[in-house]
């Protein structure tokens, strides 16, 4: 499959993805992070989906010395599918059992693909104090990650993009030009928080679900799956 060009930010030609991870410049490669949440495996042959938090967790103090130099060391090192979702532990907890693990598994179970097929990352690899932080260089640092995503979506030939959460969502639809509205799906409990679909003129689509270490997707009521799904099979 020939996949058609995608609205980047500008300037930003796409790469292949090795180059483009090889380009990342200093300023974000020495700095506490993360590259990508499935094994090399998944960023090879053709893909239709790319899964994108907004940036790694955790804290870029304590956590100084796991850079995304370090992480992408380790990345490459990997030699069996590997998701983080499903096979890391964190907090100390038994691997895919921690946090919004279960909540991934449960959507991309009941999508019955395995998650450790589906490239995944984050829209901005350092980690931040807080989101305030994250946005005040957001500017620069979309400068310096997009490429990546850019050389992703181009290399693989993404044709659906699943956001976790509103901001990772809105910097993503912003990047690739994703702005009109196909599909939407409200919570049917009291707070009715939306999860929303948006597509490119070049047909790419967008899907911004609720952040998953917030909304627990294993309750019906909650559950943005079906969007999901319904974005994937269009």
């Amino acid at each position: 499959m020939t996949s058609r060009p995608s609205t980047l930010l500008p300037g930003i030609q796409p790469a292949s993805i090795s180059s483009a991870v090889e380009q990342l410049p200093p300023s974000i490669t020495r700095r506490s992070g993360s590259l990508f949440y499935s094994g090399p495996s998944a960023f090879s042959g053709h893909r239709s989906l790319y899964v994108l938090g907004l940036n790694p967790g955790g804290s870029p103090v304590s956590q100084a010395d796991e850079t995304v130099e370090r992480d992408i060391a380790d990345w490459r090192a990997l030699t069996k599918p590997w998701s983080a979702y499903l096979d890391e532990s964190w907090q100390g907890k038994p691997a895919g059992t921690h946090g919004m693990q279960p909540r991934m598994r449960h959507m991309f179970g009941q999508l019955e693909i395995d998650l450790r097929d589906v490239p995944a990352s984050n829209v901005v690899f350092v980690r931040s104090a807080n989101e305030a932080a994250l946005s005040a260089d957001k500017a620069v640092l979309l400068a310096q990650c997009w490429p990546v995503h850019a050389a992703v979506i181009q290399e693989l030939g993404i044709r659906t993009i699943l956001c976790l959460g509103t901001t990772a969502g809105r910097w993503t639809r912003e990047a690739i030009g994703a702005h009109k509205l196909i599909d939407r799906f409200q919570e049917r409990n009291d707070r009715g928080w939306a999860s929303e679909a948006h597509i490119a003129v070049d047909g790419r689509a967008v899907v911004t679900v609720t952040h998953p270490g917030r909304a627990d997707w294993r309750n019906p009521a909650a559950d943005p799956t079906p969007l999901v799904r319904a974005v994937l099979e269009r």
